[in-house]
């Protein structure tokens, strides 16, 4: 007959430590043995051991007691406390538009990063920098979306932005360590770890059961632990911070009872009608049942709404289908009907459940079989069967040590080194901000590159899973680099116009100007260039463009100076016609147009005195000696650089000209003088005679138009 193998578990929780000697035979499991001693003091807070030494010495104490029975224990099966567990959602988004088709890889990625995300986020809810502190011992993907909309999966697919939200259950590495320091203190070598709602989950609700939607809770003396199976797996795992004790003070506040004789008070209430109590008076009181129930119901009540406002939350805001209550809390008097009304379930649908739902399970006659036997139990036969150990990976050359309570992978391993998954991809390259026309254009960088992994010196993913011993080597994603793209990338056509300039044709094409200067179309396009395409509007513009310096300077307006003034003179400029018409050298054209440019015409005095309208010369005509002459004096005169202009005198543009106006006055007759010949007779006496329409004048002597003017010699006879 095949000998018995024993098996030595500890069930350490906040009121109690829970020994237990299992022994197992060809997968049949007899609890051969049991002993609980409460904590004197308070030395558990939260599934945490706060104080070690007083644990370790409640252990040792159980640790003796059964081996007086059976022998020495050196190895113990132990659990984390589920309380301990912190679950945490998470939710990342990344940028997508322009990558290529999404990956498993790229998943991957994005799920550990939301993973590391709610790590860093437990990490800040319980005041710790170090988010590597915590152990990720699972996590579910909630959802996964594509430019907001949810989606099955992301492989192979391609948008502007994807995102995933997941919800992960994490484990402070200080609860492990504190385990193993109090073992270490009762000489026991930790043989085995497990958590205890899995413990407890791994009894009551195999694999094959996990498809339902079910809640487990471990209702124990601080608190009660909550774990929910789902889809083949289990998808949270829940703590709140009210349980049994939150009755046993409501018996005690209500009947003045000293803590332990409340507790014998509540654990009466299941199997006697009336129960006696002594308060702290000294008074005894037999109570029944019914009353005391009454009497802590709010009590009830409250533990009931935490419990299932915890499930509630846990399961995606919906009930599960079914509730399994376990611990010494679970005897709590009308707790599954109430737990059932919260959940709107069938009072069916929750039960208490004890070790006489575990199969293959016999138990020593004179232990109790209640429901508070189910994790204890729970934690030797899953430590059994799903031990958890500790592995060591080195990382980049640094030894990382690893919680193992699932399949380890390289994602794992990279979250507990707590290496940054959001830059292990290269950055995208520098985007470049240009202005086009005064629109501002953004041109991206290119994608950064994956990381690269390395496991024991070969290429592997995330996914992949590791073993104790395995080296793996992290090498970040190389930077994407900047985008070198040329003008004639962001222009489709270089827009152009073909016309005729004096019977001339010509191509005009757009201009192309970055940061004010002439540039080609293969010009490479740095951050903050201001580049313009510029196709000539005007006639004047195409004038520029097509270089025609000569008919440009013949439109540009015919400018003098006068007497130090500035003067313009548009009849005097050039002339350009537009199919036929005149228009002005502002004027656009068209595709195809023809252009006439006459050049300026050579000006004189004369036609500037016309323009300006000023007077030249003042005439008169009048007769000398029965002749017909015309007599003229100055009354305007011109004069460049100091020398006198005649009217027929040629006139440039751009020149610098002075004139000086004369008053209109009368014509003399001595201003005859300028403009005739006096001859005197050879037989004249010297004496003569101003003869002014025959009669006699002076030389002062005002003449008028049409007057006939004599001078006369006397004879020297006379």
């Amino acid at each position: 007959m095949q000998d018995k193998k024993k098996l030595f578990a500890l069930d350490i929780g906040t009121r109690s430590v829970v020994g237990i000697i299992l022994e197992e035979n060809n997968q049949q499991y007899h609890v051969a043995d049991m002993l609980a001693i409460e904590h004197s003091e308070r030395a558990m807070l939260d599934g945490q051991i706060h104080d070690v030494l007083s644990v370790s010495k409640i252990i040792s104490e159980i640790k003796y007691a059964l081996e007086q029975k059976h022998g020495p224990l050196k190895k113990v099966s132990v659990a984390a406390a589920g309380r301990a567990l912190k679950t945490e959602r998470a939710e990342v988004t990344i940028d997508i538009k322009g990558k290529p088709l999404i990956q498993k890889e790229d998943i991957l990625h994005l799920e550990l990063s939301a993973v590391q995300l709610a790590q860093s986020r437990v990490a800040e809810k319980h005041n710790d920098e170090h988010s590597h502190y915590y152990y990720c011992v699972g996590y579910s993907v909630l959802y996964y979306r594509l430019d907001g909309e949810e989606i099955g999966s992301l492989i192979d697919q391609q948008g502007d932005v994807a995102s995933v939200e997941i919800i992960a259950t994490f484990l402070p590495k200080v609860v492990v360590e504190s385990l193993i320091s109090a073992l270490q203190r009762s000489e026991l070598e930790m043989d085995a770890l497990t958590l205890e709602p899995i413990a407890a989950i791994n009894v009551l609700i195999p694999p094959t059961m996990r498809r339902l939607n079910v809640a487990l809770v471990d209702i124990g003396a601080g608190t009660s632990d909550i774990a929910i199976t789902d889809s083949s797996t289990i998808i949270a795992y829940g703590m709140v911070p009210i349980a049994g004790d939150e009755i046993t003070e409501a018996i005690s506040d209500q009947y003045l009872l000293d803590f332990p004789l409340a507790e014998k008070a509540k654990r009466e209430i299941n199997t006697h009608d009336f129960i006696t109590v002594t308060d702290i008076l000294g008074f005894e009181t037999e109570i029944p049942k019914e009353e005391v129930i009454s009497q802590i119901s709010p009590a009830i009540e409250r533990l009931a709404t935490a419990i299932c406002d915890e499930i509630y939350q846990l399961n995606g805001q919906k009930s599960p289908k079914a509730v399994m209550l376990v611990g010494g809390g679970s005897m709590t008097p009308e707790l599954p009907k109430k737990v059932a009304e919260k959940l709107d379930l069938p009072l069916n649908r929750v039960a208490i459940r004890g070790i006489d739902a575990i199969p293959s399970l016999s138990i020593e006659d004179h232990l109790t079989k209640g429901p508070e036997l189910v994790t204890p139990i729970g934690i030797a036969i899953a430590a059994e069967k799903t031990p958890v150990h500790y592995v060591t990976v080195h990382v980049n050359e640094q030894p990382v040590r690893l919680f193992e309570v699932k399949k380890l992978t390289v994602g794992d391993c990279l979250l507990a080194a707590g290496i940054k998954m959001t830059k292990l991809y290269g950055k995208p390259g520098m985007a470049k901000i240009i202005s086009l026309n005064g629109g501002l254009i953004t041109i991206p960088g290119q994608h950064g590159s994956p990381p690269k992994l390395l496991k024991n010196g070969i290429p592997c993913s995330f996914d992949d899973v590791i073993q104790d011993g395995d080296k793996l080597d992290v090498i970040r994603g190389a930077d994407g680099e900047k985008t070198d793209i040329q003008i004639k990338d962001l222009i489709d056509e270089i827009p152009s116009k073909n016309i005729s300039i004096n019977g001339q044709d010509y191509q005009i094409s757009a201009r192309l100007i970055c940061n004010g200067q002439s540039a080609s179309p293969e010009h490479l396009i740095e951050d903050r260039d201001k580049i313009e395409c510029i196709i000539p509007e005007t006639i004047e513009d195409a004038l520029i463009t097509l270089n025609l310096k000569e008919l440009l300077h013949a439109l540009k307006p015919f400018r003098i100076t006068l007497n130090n003034k500035e003067t313009f003179i548009p009849t005097f400029s050039g002339k350009v016609f537009r199919n036929g018409i005149e228009v002005k050298p502002q004027s656009g054209f068209e595709h195809l147009d023809q252009i006439i440019i006459e050049k300026k015409q050579p000006q004189t005095i004369r036609d500037l005195a016309e323009v300006k309208q000023m007077i030249l010369n003042q005439s008169i005509p009048v007769r000398f000696n029965h002749e017909e002459i015309v007599i003229t004096k100055k009354i305007t005169e011109f004069r460049r650089n100091g020398q006198l202009l005649e009217e027929h005198h040629t006139i440039r543009d751009g020149d610098s000209l002075t004139y000086e106006q004369k008053r209109l006055e009368p014509f003399i007759f001595q201003d005859l003088f300028s403009f005739v010949e006096i001859e005197m007779p050879a037989q004249a006496n010297g004496n003569f005679k101003l003869l002014k329409n025959d009669q006699e004048v002076t030389f002062y002597e005002p003449i008028e138009p049409g007057c006939h003017l004599q001078i006369v010699w006397p004879d020297k006879q006379n």
